[in-house]
């Protein structure tokens, strides 16, 4: 016999290892595998007896996915199984194995599984798009069928000793399935098995062509939005493309039999269920022509719930467009110890049942000043570069974590946690940045309104300007002036009670000595307005000349009084006598008053 080269021997020693990664003596002692496919999404968990029949102790062993379905596959996941429930999630991480077709996931035990013992383990997995319509166009009056490929039995790399297969349907309604060992159907029920001693990396195509009329939604790309504020709240806004990925409408759309036959259209969706957090608030659904009317809110003691209705039913390759958004307090999401937060958020939250996204992007946009930011998720996502976000009174940007992942379903609502560091002094920058702009503001129109920025100087408004403050002189002289006339009258009303000569003597040589005063200010301000050229002045002399009637008028009055006190004229006179000359007084200051506001 030919000596082996040492390329050939490395090879064989590496295949070696490899195959003691995944054998270890370790095999399927019984497998109870279901197969949901009542939604558009194929979930398939399996209860595994494993028992470990080889020399020594091991700590992991591995999952496997076939090749076909391993493109689609949204969630794996593995837990021990207790005697009532779940004892504990496992970890998985993704490996190779040398020479095998796939894909293949350790999972870590959470202690070693020593020889001869067994173990119980739940093992789930979600794939998405592999029902495909057939026929994959179909009118508004038929129902939908579609096909699923899958396998028979457990892909393992362990044997397995005994397995058997429980298939669930949307419907009853059942065109053709693959008859291996004679399965057993009861309505919406296929059961294959149990098959003995499965070799392990078995593979036996199952086909089943079925009616499901389920909604086949599909999320094509979310962009979701979580803005952090440090005032009290967190505002979430969700951009959604939906597709309906059934099979598409052939011929026409006819919304009369949509809404006369309840079987019309049956694989259509109308509306959906959107499931928000309990504390959501603010709600809002719109798209691109506005707000969405034909949507309700019902509030629960857990949740609020949204029926999302669009505008329109959504039959096998149609598609929407629409936002929702909504606020929510921060203080049962944002933790902190002195400079330190942590905010706890799903990653991506319940849009529909049964939901799958193709393609989401988060973003959160922290406060403006955190520093040493982390992000603690509960899988695998993509992070990209992050960015900065302007707002409302910022200065250099707030910082926006940006990440990405494709293909998920609902077992990926779970909790993404952020830690960062914040410094509280910066919550005074908003209301000091407030306060600054308004006094700048009011600075700047102290210093418009006070200063003159013209380059030239305008001669007419210098005139203008010196008019009008003549003319304010001027009506303040002209009143002072009318109000020594009304104190006048109290001096004669005085005098007919007392008769007392001198104050009346002494009263109106103050009117007179006032009144020239007065009336020679006016006649000099009079005279500044010709000289400017201005028309008022015709005007101020038409109310001097008026004022000195009124001034007549006023003397006679007290003359008349005198001449009641001395018993020259009765009473009766009198009184007529001063009512016709209070009459003409008060048409002469009623003329000065028009004058006045004609200035």
């Amino acid at each position: 016999m030919a000596p082996r080269s040492p390329a050939a021997v490395l090879t064989l020693l590496v295949a070696a290892l490899c195959s003691r990664t995944w054998a270890d003596g370790l095999v399927n002692e019984d497998v109870k595998r279901v197969v949901d496919l009542s939604t558009h999404l194929a979930k398939i968990s399996a209860e595994v007896v494993l028992s470990n029949q080889g020399p020594s102790a091991v700590s992991t062993f591995i999952l496997a996915v076939e090749q076909e379905l391993a493109p689609h596959l949204a969630y794996i996941g593995a837990s021990v199984k207790g005697d009532e429930e779940d004892d504990g999630t496992l970890d998985l991480q993704q490996t190779t194995l040398q020479g095998r077709s796939g894909e293949f996931y350790k999972v870590q035990l959470p202690s070693s599984l020593s020889a001869g013992a067994q173990l119980k383990v739940k093992v789930e997995m979600t794939f998405s798009h592999v029902l495909m319509p057939f026929p994959s166009h179909i009118t508004q009056a038929e129902r939908q069928l579609v096909v699923f490929q899958g396998n028979h039995y457990l892909y393992s790399p362990y044997p397995t000793r005994s397995q058997t297969t429980k298939v669930r349907l949307a419907s009853k309604t059942v065109e053709s399935y693959t008859k291996l060992g004679s399965p057993n159907k009861n309505d919406d029920v296929i059961e294959y098995g149990p098959f003995r001693d499965v070799a392990a990396f078995s593979e036996d195509t199952m086909k089943i062509h079925y009616e499901n009329n389920s909604p086949f939604l599909t999320i094509s790309s979310i962009t979701r939005i979580i803005e952090v504020s440090h005032w009290g709240n967190i505002a979430v806004e969700e951009t959604i493309d939906l597709r309906h990925t059934g099979a598409m409408l052939k011929g026409p759309f006819s919304r009369y039999d949509y809404q006369r036959q309840s079987d019309s259209g049956i694989s259509s969706v109308k509306s959906f269920k959107t499931i928000l957090p309990a504390s959501a608030q603010d709600v809002y659904y719109r798209d691109e022509i506005g707000n969405i009317s034909t949507s309700h809110l019902q509030v629960l003691d857990d949740s609020v719930e949204v029926e999302i209705r669009p505008r329109f039913p959504l039959f096998g390759g149609w598609k929407t467009h629409y936002i929702i958004g909504y606020n929510l307090p921060s203080y049962e999401y944002l933790y902190t110890l002195g400079d330190q937060y942590a905010l706890k958020m799903r990653l991506i939250d319940h849009v529909y049942d049964d939901q799958v996204i193709d393609s989401m992007t988060v973003k959160i946009i922290m406060p403006e000043g955190a520093k040493n930011i982390h992000v603690d998720t509960p899988y695998k996502i993509d992070r990209q570069p992050n960015q900065l976000h302007y707002t409302y009174l910022d200065t250099f940007g707030r910082p926006v974590l940006v990440a990405t992942k494709n293909n998920l379903v609902e077992q990926h609502i779970q909790d993404v946690v952020v830690h960062y560091n914040f410094n509280k002094i910066l919550m005074l920058q908003e209301p000091l940045l407030v306060v600054g702009a308004f006094y700048i503001l009011f600075f700047t129109v102290i210093i418009y309104v006070r200063l003159d920025f013209a380059i030239t100087k305008d001669p007419a408004a210098e005139v203008r300007m010196k008019v009008a403050s003549i003319t304010e002189q001027v009506l303040t002289l002209v009143n002072k002036r009318l109000g020594l006339y009304r104190h006048m009258d109290e001096v004669v009303n005085r005098y007919k009670q007392s008769r007392d000569t001198g104050a009346l003597n002494s009263g109106r040589k103050t009117l007179d000595a006032d009144h020239r005063a007065l009336t020679n200010e006016v006649s000099s301000l009079q005279a500044r307005l010709k000289a400017e050229g201005s028309d008022l002045a015709e005007k101020v002399g038409e109310v001097q000349k008026l004022d000195g009637q009124v001034k007549e008028l006023v003397s006679r009055s007290c003359q008349e009084a005198e001449r009641l006190v001395a018993g020259k004229v009765k009473k009766e006179a009198y009184i007529e006598s001063d009512k016709t000359l209070a009459s003409k007084r008060q048409e002469l200051i009623g003329r000065i008053d028009s004058l006045l506001d004609a200035l």
